[in-house]
């Protein structure tokens, strides 16, 4: 049996409480699938100008972030740092840049589509791992002063 995912910074959590508890619960939600594909990863939150986001790294740097999760007022969008390289023959991945493309999850119930967890451990297994590898954790990286999101 697989250990426990760890339960998610307080900080985090109160960063979160302003989205309400749909919000709330469904970030959480997606923080546990990712958390269940990427074990051992650190967790590296921002607490940032549009939305809460979280970013998923097996070195602890932020570059090397393989998935981010970013939460907004009505949705939570699960993205992927290369996405543009993952295999979607079925354009399901959004996002036009160069690297980036994410799903957006609007339901408990989209994570039960079994694309949604191909895809982050499709990101896992391309992630830049160290022969160091930092050890597991959840760090707020960053507290911004302005936001345009519910305070």
């Amino acid at each position: 049996m697989a250990a426990p995912v760890p339960p998610p910074n307080p900080e985090h959590l109160k960063f979160l409480a302003v989205y309400g508890p749909e919000i709330t619960d469904l970030a959480l939600a997606v923080r546990r699938l990712v958390m269940e594909e990427a074990r051992g990863a650190v967790e590296l939150i921002y607490d940032a100008y549009s939305a809460v986001a979280s970013g998923y790294s097996f070195t602890g740097r932020p570059s090397d972030a393989c998935i981010h999760i970013a939460v907004y007022a009505k949705w939570v969008n699960l993205g992927f740092t290369h996405g543009a390289d993952l295999p979607d023959p079925q354009g399901i991945l959004q996002g036009t840049g160069r690297q980036v493309r994410h799903i957006r999850i609007a339901s408990v119930d989209d994570l039960k589509r079994p694309f949604v967890r191909k895809f982050v451990k499709a990101a896992v297994a391309r992630a830049i791992r160290s022969d160091k590898p930092a050890a597991p954790a959840s760090v707020v990286r960053a507290i911004y002063a302005r936001r345009r999101r519910p305070l």
